[in-house]
């Protein structure tokens, strides 16, 4: 389970996190803007006033707990939604950007089959 591999992708996958995680309420790195059904969705996200926000923490938490190495397994099943809504939402509403969600879900995949006997007793 810790192999020079699972270092690999988790601290990839931790970095991610943080960087676009902070980007969601910090705004550093420019993103153009989504046009159609994309942009009617993330304005009516917006609009909230705090899912960006929110879902910019959880990354970001969950990104350091990725790279501290600390509840991993944890970390990795409170990604799970986030990973997976984004890639719906870029096989959906904005296939241009589906690369990143393949490469964070694909990434987030790896290190549950990695940790799946912490997972073992759920099913039980």
């Amino acid at each position: 389970m810790n192999s020079q591999f699972t270092l690999l992708v988790r601290i990839v996958l931790g970095i991610l996190l943080i960087v676009f995680g902070s980007n969601k309420f910090l705004h550093f790195i420019p993103l153009p803007p989504p046009t159609g059904s994309a942009a009617d969705f993330m304005n009516s996200l917006g609009a909230t006033g705090y899912i960006f926000p929110f879902v910019g923490m959880l990354e970001v938490i969950i990104g350091a707990m990725l790279l501290f190495k600390k509840w991993v397994a944890f970390a990795l099943i409170l990604l799970a939604p986030i990973s997976i809504n984004i890639l719906l939402f870029h096989l959906f509403l904005d296939i241009p950007g589906v690369g990143a969600a393949l490469i964070v879900a694909i990434l987030n995949a790896i290190l549950i089959y990695k940790h799946w006997k912490q997972y073992l007793p759920l099913f039980h």
